[in-house]
């Protein structure tokens, strides 16, 4: 018996050990080194440089337009350098993309794989793009990648590279490997990184030269001015589980050396104050954009107005500033869901608007608690209350009450869309031609799968509630990065969700009623009033109305869907705070009966070529200011789900086929960005 307490004993104490030995080395490769002031003194605290790579000078455009060109292109691409689409395998780069948004065919080849692999091609080029890659993991993910770097043996390389698993279901092994670095946010894994951080962000600055390398060797310096690239990267900062990314889009070739990311700076506002003081401010000729996206994920979070938040007033000021001089677009729809409006929010008064369900990743039937005048959690893992301040529409009238308030409006942006695809596959927005967005979606049964539990709560999966994202419009002289660049700044830009409609939306105090039959309706719009992106201007005398010009033409590819109605989408805030909204139709048929037979994809119904009308609100108020934007609605169509379906054999086809619960059909529109209208007649015209 003695023997056998003294074995048991044994047992214990060497279980322990060796508990205690794993714990130890669990810990000692997830070890974090907190960002210091030290830290970002070194590696941030640095002004824009233009590397000598970068051409100084590029010939005059043959096809310059005084009244402005529609040019298309992806300012959301996410390539393998992203640890997140590398950890679902994908191995596609930056020249890559860019091969493919020139028209090239671009294989969606898995890393390690062999033998055939799906193609993809676009319609059509697009005209400019940018690579969006998270600057959080650049130089981690690096090290990770070279054999000769002695720290890339270590448990988080080892989980990321797919080398070791978790015992989960095989499905969840991409997101497993996803979040091997992701889930490090606090700080910088010491394993990796070093006693202070200079590894990885060495590493870091290597990729971030190489991502500038790619856009300049597909810059189009000639006068042909084909194609457009922009130097960007992707901050990605989630606060309880709420999304607050951001798209830092740079006007030239003169950036900072290394990208700051959300693990360096925790809050957007210093992200802002860190542009203005090291790029728009270095004398360099440096100038970005930030441009948010997913507010749908952000539990309020995202268009929180700052007079809400326990800030003093002229912090919250100061802030509000510095965002309405960055934060000059917002993309409201991609890949992961529409931004525009949602449905059923007690907080918002004006009605149903029906066209609000388009794409939303929570279903519109989802009963759900408003979050009122609070800040929500769990937004990315589709839980938690729903706010008015995360979606575009709202945080408009948000932004005309902080003005109010403020004397700024930290809300006045433009609006695109994008893709944010993460196989490198920027602006592959077609229904028909839909492979997924992450390249484990590469199958019909995956990204028609239904949504699913990341064990431990940790995300919500929804493969078939996603799209193929949209595309950015910008209307601009000539397709330059200067030319284009002014345009996003002025906020002269659109977005669809994917076909190449051209919307024109214009307004001012003098624009005539017949001015749609004028030959020259785009040079009488453009000198007797204001493009999209505008404030209108003040005008004097009682009884005057602004006039809008609506116009959009459908997308001219042949067999593209016809446009169904031009509406007009107006926000406003009342004089106790509360926000309203009221939809228009102005052009077209809403009721044209038009409709797709989902078993074959056929269209069935009349449809328009171009619509176009001049419209006034028959409620305006010249006490209340008010931001206007256009809607362009085509007839339905088929979603990527339907083709799936049809191009499933029975046997194989996923149950989502059958379910009414997963939409077939969609109604495929534009957005163009607001005009401002400002009581005082005091707009704030930057």
């Amino acid at each position: 018996m003695r023997t056998f307490f003294k074995f048991l004993l044994l047992t214990v104490v060497a279980t322990g050990f060796v508990a205690s030995a794993i714990y130890w080395w669990f810990n000692k490769q997830t070890e974090q080194i907190p960002v210091s002031a030290a830290l970002l003194e070194t590696w941030f605290e640095k002004d824009a440089r233009r590397p000598d790579f970068v051409a100084s000078d590029r010939q005059d455009c043959a096809n310059s337009n005084p009244l402005n060109n529609a040019y298309f292109g992806a300012l959301h691409v996410h390539t393998a350098v992203s640890s997140d689409a590398y950890g679902f395998g994908v191995s596609n780069l930056p020249d890559d993309f860019y091969q493919f948004a020139r028209g090239a065919e671009i294989e969606l080849r898995l890393q390690n794989e062999t033998g055939p692999v799906p193609g993809l091609r676009l319609d059509r080029p697009l005209d400019f793009a940018a690579v969006t890659d998270h600057a959080e993991n650049m130089g981690e993910q690096a090290l990770c990648l070279d054999p000769s770097f002695a720290g890339s043996n270590g448990l988080i390389c080892k989980v990321l590279r797919g080398e070791w698993t978790l015992p989960v279901d095989p499905s969840m092994d991409g997101i497993v490997r996803m979040l091997a670095l992701i889930g490090l946010q606090r700080g910088r894994p010491k394993v990796l990184c070093g006693e202070n951080g200079d590894l990885c962000l060495q590493r870091a600055t290597e990729m971030w030269q190489r991502n500038q390398q790619a856009a300049e060797r597909w810059y189009d310096r000639s006068a042909n001015c084909e194609f457009t690239t922009f130097v960007g990267y992707e901050y990605t900062l989630a606060i309880q589980g709420a999304n607050l990314h951001r798209n830092v889009i740079f006007k030239n070739g003169t950036v900072p050396p290394t990208p700051i990311s959300a693990r360096d700076v925790k809050q957007p506002e210093l992200l802002w104050a860190w542009l203005d003081n090291y790029c728009r401010d270095s004398g360099t000729g440096c100038d970005a954009l930030s441009i948010p996206h997913n507010g749908n994920w952000s539990s309020g979070r995202m268009f929180f107005p700052y007079t809400l938040r326990d800030i003093p007033r002229k912090e919250q000021i100061e802030h509000a500033r510095l965002r309405a001089n960055y934060e000059r677009l917002v993309e409201t729809m991609q890949v992961k869901g529409d931004s525009e409006c949602r449905n059923g929010l007690n907080s918002v008064i004006g009605g149903t608007d029906e066209l609000c369900n388009f794409e939303k990743l929570r279903a519109p039937e989802e009963a759900f608690e408003d979050c009122g005048d609070e800040q929500g959690s769990g937004g990315m893992r589709l839980a938690g209350c729903l706010s008015q301040y995360s979606y575009s529409r709202y945080a408009l009238a948000a932004g005309l009450e902080e003005e109010q308030q403020l004397g700024v409006n930290p809300f006045k942006f433009g609006l695109i869309a994008a893709t944010d695809s993460h196989n490198a596959t920027g602006g592959a927005v077609a229904e028909n031609k839909y492979l997924g967005a992450t390249g484990s979606d590469r199958s019909i049964a995956r990204r028609a799968s239904k949504p699913f539990e990341v064990p431990g709560g940790i995300a919500k999966g929804s493969p078939v509630q996603y799209n193929p994202g949209g595309i950015a419009g910008v209307y601009a002289a000539q397709n330059t990065r200067e030319d284009l660049f002014a345009a996003m700044q002025r906020r002269e830009t659109f977005g669809t969700s994917g076909p190449r409609i051209q919307p024109r939306f214009f307004g001012g105090w003098a624009l005539n009623e017949q001015l749609c039959e004028q030959d020259n309706m785009l040079e009488i719009a453009y000198s007797k009033g204001v493009p999209m992106g505008s404030d209108l201007p003040a005008v004097s005398g009682a009884g005057k109305v602004p006039s809008f010009l609506i116009s959009a033409s459908k997308d001219p590819v042949d067999g593209a869907t016809p446009l169904q109605a031009l509406q007009v989408v107006k926000t406003w805030s009342d004089a106790k705070g509360h926000t309203h909204q009221a939809v228009y139709d102005v052009a077209g048929d809403r009721s044209n009966g038009a409709s797709v037979d989902t078993s074959t994809c056929e269209r069935h119904g009349p449809g328009f070529t171009r619509l176009c009308a001049v419209w006034q609100d028959p409620e305006f108020n010249p006490d209340i200011s008010a931001a206007y934007y256009a809607r362009v609605v085509e007839n339905p169509s088929c979603r990527w789900l339907a083709y799936d379906c049809i191009n499933s054999p029975a046997e194989q086809r996923p149950a989502t086929c059958e379910d009414p619960l997963y939409r077939k059909t969609i109604q495929e529109r534009a957005w163009t960005s607001p005009i401002w209208y400002s009581a005082g007649g005091d707009a704030n015209l930057n």
